[in-house]
C-alpha cells in the first residue's frame, strides 16, 4: 500500500518503521524542521549532545520504547542513572523519591497517616483494576484513603501545579494510579539525546524504503469516492491508500471537514493543556544535587517544576553549560503563549534565588523558550468513554495521539505503542 503519515514523533516514526518494515510504501510529512515531534531536541555550537526542547526521560518499566530500541539495535546507548528529587514543604526541600525518603517527609506528620500512605502507595502498585478508579476523582479517592493531610501536603499542591485550579478537582484516579502503577526511580535517556534517538528511527525508516518531508504542513485532508485520501501539502496535493495522523485530534478536525458533526463533537468535548519551557545554561550548578524540584505554586513559585538536567547528565555533554528546565502546564489560552521570551524571563528567573539564594543574573549564559499548545491531556472521570478508536470514520484514515494513551501518562513509551497498534491495524483491515 501507498501510505501517509502526518508527524514524524514517536507515533508517527514507529509506525512508519512497521509498515515500511512490512514493504508497504510510506511518506511522513513533518511541519518542523527535524524529527521528534515533542520528544525533539535542539543544540548549542559548543554542545556535544542535543538537549531536549520539553524535559524528557524514560521509567525502566517502558516496555514499548526499550524493545523498539532492542530492534533497532541500540540499547547499548540507553542510560539509566538514578537522579534525586525532592519536595517543597513549608519553606524547605525534602527528597521524596523512595519508600525511604517518604517516611521522612515531615509533611505527612508520624504514626497512622504515614501508614495509610504506604498502603495506598502498595496498592496502586498492585491493583489492575483501573476501570473502577477512573469512576471518582484524585481529590475525592486520595483524601478518603490517603487522608486529607497527606493529599494536601503532597498531590493536591501538584494536581493544582499540573492541571490548574480549573482542572485539579476534576482529574480521574486512573490517570494518578497509571502515574504510581509502574513509574520507577532510575530515570533513562539515550547517548545524544532524545534527538539522537529520533534521528536513529528516522534513519531505519528511510533505509527501509520510507521517505520523511520536513517542513512540510498538510492544510487539508481529503476523502475520494474510490477510498483513497488525499492530502492538500505545502508541496502539492498527493493521493494515498491510507493515512495515519499523529496531530492532536483538534487539529485533526480542522484539517478534515468532512469528519461527521457527532466525531466532531466528541473531539470538542476533550480538553488539554499546554506547556511552557524556559531552558536556561548557567555557568555553575544552581542547585545542590537534587535534579527534579516539584513545586506547588501556592508558595508562590512561578512554575510548577524545575529540572537541574546537569545534576541527571553530565555539564560535559553541553560543553560545561550547567542547564535548568524551567517548566509548566497552562490552558492553552494562557497570556504566557504570546509574551516575548525576554517577558518570561522576568517572571522566571528571579525564581531562581529561592533555589540557591546566592544565583545572579551574571550567571545566565543563554535562555531558550520552547511553548506548545498541546502537552498534557485531561482525563475527567469515565475518561475512558470519550477516548477515540485509532479508526475514524473517515475511509482509509487513522489518528494516533496522545489524548489516545489513556490510562496512561503521555510520553514516547506510549507514544511507540499507539503507533504500532495503528500500523497493525492498518495492515489487518480491509478496503473501509
Amino acid at each position: 500500500m501507498n501510505i501517509a503519515i502526518i508527524g514524524a514523533g514517536a507515533a508517527g516514526l514507529s509506525a512508519a518503521f512497521d509498515l515500511t518494515r512490512a514493504g508497504h510504501r510510506v511518506t511522513v510529512f513533518e511541519s518542523g524542521p527535524e524529527v521528534g515531534g515533542l520528544a525533539a531536541g535542539f543544540k548549542a555550537e559548543h554542545w556535544e549532545w542535543t538537549l531536549e526542547k520539553f524535559y524528557h526521560h524514560w521509567f525502566a518499566s517502558d516496555a514499548h520504547i526499550l524493545k523498539l530500541i532492542d530492534e533497532l539495535g541500540a540499547r547499548n546507548k540507553v542510560l539509566f542513572p538514578r537522579p534525586v528529587t525532592v519536595m517543597y514543604y513549608d519553606g524547605k526541600f525534602y527528597q521524596f523519591d523512595s519508600p525511604l525518603s517518604a517516611l521522612k517527609f515531615p509533611g505527612l506528620g508520624w504514626g497512622l497517616a504515614k501508614i495509610r500512605f504506604g498502603l495506598v502507595g502498595l496498592y496502586l502498585r498492585l491493583t489492575n483494576n483501573w476501570k473502577a478508579l477512573e469512576k471518582t476523582t484524585v481529590d475525592a479517592w486520595m483524601r478518603k484513603w490517603a487522608g486529607d493531610k497527606a493529599y494536601e501536603a503532597l498531590w493536591e499542591p501538584m494536581m493544582v501545579g499540573k492541571f490548574g485550579e480549573r482542572h485539579a478537582k476534576n482529574v480521574n484516579m486512573a490517570w494518578f494510579w497509571a502515574r504510581i502503577h509502574s513509574r520507577t526511580s532510575n530515570l533513562g535517556t539515550f547517548v545524544g539525546g532524545f534527538q539522537a534517538f529520533m534521528n536513529l528511527l528516522a534513519q531505519h525508516v528511510e533505509h527501509q524504503g520510507g521517505t520523511i518531508r520536513l517542513n512540510t504542513n498538510v492544510s487539508a485532508i481529503r476523502t475520494e469516492a474510490d477510498g483513497k485520501v488525499t492530502l492538500e501539502t505545502s508541496l502539492g496535493t498527493e493521493t494515498f491508500d491510507r493515512l495515519l495522523t499523529t496531530t492532536s485530534p483538534a487539529l485533526f478536525a480542522r484539517m478534515a471537514p468532512q469528519l461527521p458533526d457527532d466525531y466532531k463533537a466528541r473531539i470538542e468535548r476533550l480538553r488539554s493543556l499546554g506547556a511552557v519551557v524556559m531552558v536556561v545554561a548557567l555557568d555553575r550548578k544552581l542547585g545542590n544535587g537534587a535534579y527534579w524540584y516539584n513545586l506547588p505554586k501556592a508558595a508562590g513559585f512561578p512554575f510548577l517544576a524545575l529540572v537541574e538536567h546537569t545534576a541527571y547528565m553530565s555539564p560535559e555533554h553541553y560543553g560545561g553549560d550547567h542547564i535548568i528546565y524551567c517548566g509548566d502546564y497552562l490552558e492553552p489560552d494562557h497570556p504566557y503563549f504570546d509574551m516575548a521570551k525576554e517577558e518570561i524571563e522576568e517572571i522566571y528567573l528571579p525564581a531562581l534565588e529561592r533555589f540557591n539564594p546566592d544565583f545572579d543574573r551574571s550567571w545566565v549564559k543563554r535562555t531558550w523558550l520552547f511553548r506548545t499548545r498541546y502537552a498534557q491531556p485531561v482525563p475527567l472521570v469515565d475518561h475512558s468513554k470519550n477516548i477515540l478508536d485509532l479508526k475514524t470514520p473517515l475511509s482509509n484514515v487513522w489518528l494516533a495521539s496522545m489524548s489516545q494513551v489513556y490510562p496512561w501518562d503521555r510520553g514516547t513509551n506510549f507514544a511507540v505503542e499507539i503507533g504500532r497498534r495503528a500500523a497493525r491495524e492498518m495492515m489487518e483491515a480491509g478496503n473501509s
